[in-house]
C-alpha cells in the first residue's frame, strides 16, 4: 500500500493538477494552495489555544512555573521521539491522508480534557494528552513542509512559506487573545474545546485539496527502518550549511523553548496581571511572527540568506535578554513581537532551504532528521530554564539566555552560513 500511494501520488483518484512550477498565477489563485492555506492557519490556531490554555490549566491547579516546565518538557520529549520515525513515515504513505487523520486524532484527544474537567481538574491527563498531541502534531508538520511543494514551484518556495507563516500568525494573533478572553470568562478548559473543534475543520478542508503526485523512486523495495532513519542525517551531515545550521539550531532550542512558560510566569506572578493580559500580550507578539513571515522572502532576496538568518537570531537573542528585566506589559509585548518576528524570518529562511535544496522522495526523512536533531536538547532546556528562573528569577535566566543566542549568531560569521 506504502508503495502504491507513491506510485499514483497524493490524491488518489483525483487528477493531480499540473505542476506547479508551470503556474504564472499569483498564490492566492491558486485553488489548492489557497485551500490548504486555509487548513494550516485553522490548524495553528488550534494550537495557538492550546499554547496559552494547557499551561494556564497547570498554573490553575498548581501555582508552579516548575509544573509548567515539566509538562513542556513532556510535550517537546514526545515530539522529538516520534520526529524520529515522522519523516519515515510521511515519505511512505499517502501525505493527504495522513493530514487529515492527524489533525482528526487531535480534535478527540483535546477534545477529551473539557469534558473531564466538568468533573474537577485532572493535572494528570494533561501529561497524557499534550504528549500524544505533540507526537501526532510533528507527523502533521513534518507532512505539511513535504506537501508545500507540491503545491506551488521552487521559486515560489519562500513566499509560500513565508504566507503560511503569516497567517499562521494571524491565528496566532487572534488565538491566544481569545483562548486568554475564554479562560479568563469560563476558565482554561473552555478554550481547549475551542482548541479541538479547529482541527476539525481543519481535517475537512484538507479533503478538498489535490496534491501534485510525487516522483517514482528508481527503487521500489525497502532499504529496512533502520537505514530509511539514517538516509535523513546521512543528508544533513554532507550538506556544510545544513550540518551547521541543525548544530547551532540544537543550541537555541535548548535556550529557548521553555521562553512561552517563562512569559507567562512573569506576567501572573512576578507582575500580578491576569489571564487577559496573558493572551493580550501573545497576541500582540504574534503580530511579529506575520511581520517576520511577509518580510523574509524581500529580506532574503537583498541579503541573502547567511546575512539574514544570522541577524534574525542576533536580535532574537537581544530581545530575548530584555524581557525578564522589563516590568511594563507593553514593553514585554514589544520584545516578544521582536523576538517573534526574528525567529519567523530565521525559521522561514531554514525551512525554504531544505525545501530547495532536497530531493523530493527523502524531502520527509531529511526534515524529520533535522527536527529530531534540532530540538532533541528543547524539552530539558525548558525543564531547566523554568526551574532556574523559578529559584532565580526569570530576569537574570532570560538575560543568560538571550546573550547566549546573541553568541549562537556570532559563531555562525564563522561558518558555512554566512557564506550560504
Amino acid at each position: 500500500m506504502a508503495y502504491k500511494a507513491r506510485r499514483d501520488g497524493e490524491s488518489g483518484n483525483r487528477t493531480p493538477p499540473a505542476s506547479p512550477a508551470d503556474d504564472p498565477r499569483p498564490l492566492w489563485r491558486q485553488r489548492d494552495f489557497a485551500v490548504f492555506w486555509t487548513a494550516q492557519t485553522l490548524s495553528v490556531l488550534g494550537d495557538s489555544f492550546a499554547l496559552i490554555a494547557l499551561p494556564l490549566l497547570v498554573l490553575e491547579a498548581t501555582g508552579s512555573l516548575a509544573s509548567m516546565g515539566l509538562l513542556t518538557a513532556a510535550g517537546g520529549a514526545a515530539a522529538v521521539v516520534a520526529a524520529v520515525f515522522a519523516g519515515v513515515v510521511v515519505d511512505r504513505v499517502d501525505r493527504r491522508r495522513l493530514l487529515i487523520v492527524c489533525d482528526l486524532v487531535r480534535m478527540v484527544l483535546y477534545g477529551v480534557i473539557p469534558l473531564v474537567w466538568l468533573f474537577g481538574p485532572q493535572v494528570w491527563l494533561l501529561y497524557v494528552v499534550l504528549p500524544l498531541c505533540e507526537a501526532v502534531g510533528t507527523l502533521f508538520a513534518v507532512g505539511y513542509v513535504t506537501v508545500v511543494r507540491s503545491l506551488v514551484g521552487t521559486s515560489q518556495l519562500t513566499e509560500a512559506n513565508g504566507r503560511l507563516n503569516a497567517t499562521a500568525a494571524a491565528a496566532g494573533v487572534l488565538g491566544p487573545l481569545c483562548a486568554g478572553l475564554v479562560a479568563a470568562l469560563t476558565g482554561p478548559a473552555a478554550a481547549v474545546g475551542v482548541d479541538a473543534a479547529s482541527f476539525g475543520v481543519s481535517a475537512l478542508c484538507i479533503t478538498f485539496v489535490r496534491f501534485r503526485a510525487r516522483p517514482v523512486e528508481k527503487s521500489p523495495e525497502r532499504i529496512g527502518l533502520w537505514r530509511d532513519l539514517r538516509t535523513g542525517v546521512a543528508f544533513l551531515r554532507g550538506h556544510p550549511v545544513l550540518r551547521t545550521l541543525t548544530a547551532l539550531l540544537f543550541v537555541f532550542s535548548f535556550l529557548t523553548f521553555g521562553l512561552n512558560d517563562l512569559i507567562i510566569y512573569h506576567l501572573k506572578h512576578d507582575l500580578g496581571h491576569d489571564d487577559g493580559t496573558v493572551g493580550t500580550v501573545m497576541a500582540v507578539a504574534a503580530l511579529g511572527t506575520i511581520t517576520g513571515a511577509l518580510l523574509v522572502a524581500r529580506v532574503r532576496r537583498r541579503l541573502g540568506f547567511g546575512v539574514t538568518w544570522t541577524l534574525a537570531v542576533a536580535v532574537a537573542g537581544a530581545a530575548f535578554a530584555g524581557m525578564g528585566w522589563a516590568r511594563d506589559v507593553p514593553v514585554i509585548a514589544a520584545l516578544s513581537a521582536a523576538f517573534l518576528a526574528c525567529v519567523a524570518v530565521a525559521g522561514t529562511c531554514s525551512m525554504s532551504l531544505r525545501q530547495e535544496i532536497t530531493p523530493e522522495p527523502l524531502l520527509g526523512r531529511v526534515t524529520s532528521a533535522f527536527w529530531t536533531l534540532h530540538y532533541s536538547a528543547a524539552p530539558a532546556g525548558a525543564a531547566v530554564l523554568t526551574w532556574a528562573a523559578e529559584r532565580e528569577g526569570t530576569a537574570p535566566v532570560g538575560l543568560i539566555a538571550g546573550a547566549c543566542c546573541v553568541l549562537i549568531a556570532l559563531v555562525a560569521l564563522f561558518t558555512p552560513i554566512r557564506r550560504a
